[in-house]
């Protein structure tokens, strides 16, 4: 195969374009101290002996001249992304859509295949024409998206190729990657530069995700479905994707989730369950009736054995919910349901309980605290965290700017997006979407917290912090007045919890919350701060502090923890003034030079909470 053919060819004994370049294992390297006088010209170039190549040629050999199956020079070294000796050639007259091999393919095509984004970069930029089909009637980007290359697929789309363009048999980049590549990408990538996912081939009449369903690739699959990729069209079988998935409806290849998609898709589930409003509305009010049954429950005068069975009909219920109206992909807003459902209860409880009883400065500092309290929260919730934007023009001259740069990479590029990550950025999957200065995604507030709303986060974390103490305080208050004032002195504190428990309930439970949010609330500000001012890192950061190459030399951020400080706040305090804000949207390097800094030593991984 092509290993071996690489290996005889290196050889010197004959040489054959690969059938499988997934095929070939290493590129040939020579070594360092090898003599290179006795390379015939192929060799040569196939090792990348540039100072042999430009001896021969200079003595006469012919760049364009093909061996005995017409591969050309160029081609070789397009193959093993030998970029000088490409660019040598070109500048000899080498010429770059020579047809060679048993595929009658290019040099382009031969990259392509490899995967060599530099040398498509130079071929292209030296005129070579991506549309051109091999024997296959494969043109260059339907090798890209069958050997998962990316990179090369959005450079190819970027520079004015059709991401619709048919092959022989009216099979799209798009087909064949739902078809060949199990994993997210090109096949999304592709959506997002515009390509249908409704096109049909010649032979079968098979959408991109009737391939996707006979390759059995879930990924694929769950992106098509996701994109809006139509059940229904049959192809030349009478087979639609719906009657495709239906025998594999539940097995563990396909997945739950799209499971559930394609149920609803299929009406399985009654029309009002199916609804995602109903669905939406269920699962924000499940939080505020739950919450107040279980007070009511606790409040009532049942005995232990009838609570007990209460509480297990209540969890039944939540069971029965989640089963036929829940959402799997609407859990993401339930933490901040079960916030807001805590948060209303406290207010009626402190109105209707704890208020009657609370000291007038308790009253002062819920009411002037509940201001920036609630302010905080809507703009941690609702504000931008400092999305990465960009124009379609903008994210396909940012994917050209970067091939040709030799910085089209995952650290610096966001395939999602599509557009460049400035420093301390990263894509979140919950928001999809790139976030300037990330921190991490929060469930609580539903939002990620970034560079502009950072600063709202801690203001809801220390504002929630002291409305808890002002509630628990006035909850000790209440207990003085209705429970406590019969107990003499010289009782444990068991008496007094018991007391608490048994005197009123519904005060109980609304303060047991209460405690366990001060506990989690005060646990998160103290990580927040200790983050902000002693390291001088985001959460992202702290957690991923070894795979950023920016951190292997010591933090570039750090300036001590109330230079720190003061540069978080924008304030200047204690004799420290402030470093004027950081455009984080925009900050591509350390120094704002010329130099870039990569960003990512490995693989994004995109969810944290």
């Amino acid at each position: 195969m092509y290993a071996l053919q690489m290996q005889t060819a290196c050889q010197g004994e004959g040489s054959g374009e690969p059938e499988d370049p997934s095929s070939i294992q290493q590129e040939p390297t020579r070594p360092a101290t090898q003599d290179c006088s006795a390379y015939d010209i192929v060799r040569a170039t196939q090792y990348g002996a540039l100072e042999r190549v430009t001896e021969l040629v200079e003595a006469g050999a012919n760049v364009n001249q093909p061996d005995s199956e017409t591969v050309t020079l160029l081609h070789w070294a397009s193959i093993n992304n030998r970029k000088e000796i490409v660019k040598y050639l070109i500048a000899k007259g080498a010429i770059v859509d020579a047809i060679g091999g048993e595929l009658a393919s290019t040099p382009l095509h031969w990259a392509t295949r490899q995967g060599h984004l530099p040398t498509v970069v130079l071929l292209l930029r030296a005129g070579a024409d991506p549309s051109l089909r091999d024997s296959e009637g494969f043109s260059c980007i339907h090798l890209a998206a069958q050997f998962g290359h990316t990179a090369i697929v959005a450079y190819l789309v970027a520079k004015g190729v059709n991401p619709n363009m048919p092959d022989r048999s009216a099979m799209t980049p798009l087909m064949w990657s739902a078809y060949k590549v199990n994993s997210l990408d090109p096949t999304r990538l592709l959506l997002t530069l515009g390509a249908s996912n409704s096109l049909t081939d010649n032979l079968h009449g098979n959408t991109a995700l009737h391939w996707a369903i006979i390759a059995k690739n879930n990924t694929a699959i769950s992106t098509l479905v996701h994109s809006g990729a139509s059940l229904d069209v049959p192809n030349f079988q009478n087979e639609t994707p719906q009657s495709l998935l239906s025998p594999h409806i539940g097995a563990v290849w396909l997945g739950h989730k799209i499971s559930q998609e394609i149920k609803e898709k299929q009406g399985r589930t009654r029309a009002w369950c199916r609804d995602k409003r109903v669905r939406w509305y269920c699962m924000v009010s499940t939080p505020f009736f739950v919450f107040y049954i279980i007070g009511l429950v606790l409040q009532s005068g049942f005995d232990y054995l009838a609570k007990l069975g209460a509480f297990l009909t209540i969890y039944i219920a939540v069971y029965l919910a989640n089963h036929f109206l829940f959402d799997e992909r609407l859990f993401h807003i339930l933490p901040m349901s079960i916030y807001l459902a805590t948060k209303m209860w406290i207010y009626i409880t402190w109105i209707f309980w704890l208020g009657v009883h609370a000291a007038w400065y308790l009253w002062f500092m819920l009411v002037v605290g509940s201001v920036p309290l609630w302010t905080c929260f809507l703009k941690s919730w609702r504000g931008n965290p400092g999305v990465i934007t960009a124009t379609h023009e903008d994210k396909l001259n940012t994917i050209i700017a970067l091939a040709e740069s030799g910085g089209f990479e995952p650290q610096w590029f966001c395939s999602s997006c599509l557009v460049r990550r400035p420093m301390r950025s990263k894509h979140c999957s919950s928001c999809d979407r790139c976030v300037a200065r990330f921190d991490h995604h929060c469930p609580w507030v539903n939002n990620c917290i970034g560079a502009n709303n950072h600063k709202y986060f801690l203001g809801f974390l220390a504002s929630l912090l002291a409305l808890c103490i002002v509630v628990l305080s006035a909850s000790v208050q209440y207990w003085q007045f209705e429970c406590w004032s019969n107990l003499t002195n010289g009782h444990s504190p068991d008496n007094y919890l018991v007391s608490a428990a048994t005197c009123d309930a519904w005060v109980a439970w609304v303060s047991a919350n209460t405690a366990l949010h001060s506990f989690w609330v005060g646990t998160l500000l103290a990580c927040q701060c200790y983050q902000i001012m002693v390291l001088g890192m985001t959460t992202n950061e702290r957690m991923n502090a070894g795979r950023y190459k920016h951190f292997k030399q010591g933090n570039p951020f750090h300036r001590g923890a109330i230079q720190n400080a003061a540069d978080f706040c924008g304030l200047s305090f204690c004799g420290v003034k402030a470093k004027p804000s950081s455009d984080w949207l925009h900050s591509f390097d350390l120094k704002q030079s010329i130099e870039k800094l990569p960003l990512l030593a490995a693989k994004d991984n995109y969810q944290y909470v």
